[in-house]
């Protein structure tokens, strides 16, 4: 996890940017390719195989980014009896990553469940890390959440509360310590077009997500990074830019697998390829040419 400290990295110091992926999810290109989502992810070296080319495009950036997250679904879901086999490989693609770019998890419903547990939550940290937190790099507040609290929560009601609360006090503190931007990562959505439009499995409830959005304009939001949907998506609703990031895995549109690159000035961002990505580079003039953040 990057530098969580507010005294080294409380303050704005000069451009930099962040590398955020999402949906992996080992297995699902076959399943997907079968119309067997359940039962059919038995095979997963092409997933294994844009995770490494992913990493490799990472590694090759220059200056290096300041950290990289990971929006949620690695493998499949708490239970099926290819997880520990898929964790291992995707563990190891991962491996790959530059050390000195921190890698951050944000769980995911193939990572606890549609319907979360206190098990499967126990399982998913000891596998991944916590499963909600929040950390500082130049200046700006960035806040993990456990989306799946969000979307249903009820069979671990204690779980649910104690990560409101935390979310809670976060959001009072970014506006009372003027954070340059608050941005938030998740794994579902929390709206794909509209906030009237119908919730499902895609995203949140109605009124969860009046509520959340409600809240995040308040606190000065800046923008919401999510993923399941493996296609881009999102827009500016109501203060918080909502950032639907598509698939490095399986896609279920007409995006290619990639990445999202997000040049925090303004929090501006672009999703490109893997194989755009692996032939670009950010010389230090470009870093040099921003502006300090509105």
């Amino acid at each position: 996890m990057p530098d969580i400290d507010l005294k080294e990295q409380g303050e704005w110091k000069e451009p930099f940017y962040f590398i955020q992926a999402a949906d992996p999810q080992l297995g699902l290109i076959k399943a997907w390719a079968v119309r067997d989502c359940e039962n059919g992810g038995d095979e997963w070296g092409q997933e294994v195989t844009l995770t490494q080319q992913a990493v490799q495009a990472v590694n090759k950036l220059a200056p290096r980014s300041k950290f990289m997250v990971l929006c949620g679904d690695i493998h499949a879901m708490p239970g099926m009896q290819w997880q520990d086999e898929q964790e291992r490989d995707m563990k190891g693609a991962l491996r790959g990553v530059d050390p000195a770019i921190p890698l951050v998890f944000v769980s995911g419903n193939h990572n606890i469940g549609n319907m979360s547990t206190l098990g499967t939550i126990a399982q998913c940290r000891c596998s991944w890390g916590d499963d909600y937190f929040s950390f500082w790099v130049g200046g700006i507040l960035f806040r993990v959440l456990n989306s799946q609290l969000f979307f249903d929560g009820s069979a671990c009601p204690d779980q649910r509360d104690t990560h409101e609360a935390c979310l809670t006090e976060q959001l009072d503190s970014a506006q009372h310590r003027a954070c340059r931007h608050v941005v938030v990562f998740q794994h579902i959505l929390i709206i794909l077009s509209s906030t009237e439009e119908d919730s499902d499995y895609l995203n949140l409830e109605k009124t969860v997500r009046l509520q959340l959005l409600k809240r995040f304009h308040k606190a000065g939001v800046k923008a919401v990074f999510s993923g399941h949907y493996h296609r881009n998506a999102g827009g500016m609703h109501n203060g918080p830019d909502m950032v639907v990031t598509s698939a490095t895995g399986c896609q279920l549109g007409t995006d290619p697998h990639g990445l999202r690159v997000v040049v925090v000035t303004k929090v501006i961002h672009r999703y490109y390829s893997l194989d755009e990505l692996s032939k670009i580079g950010m010389e230090k003039s470009y870093w040099d040419s921003c502006p300090a953040p509105a």
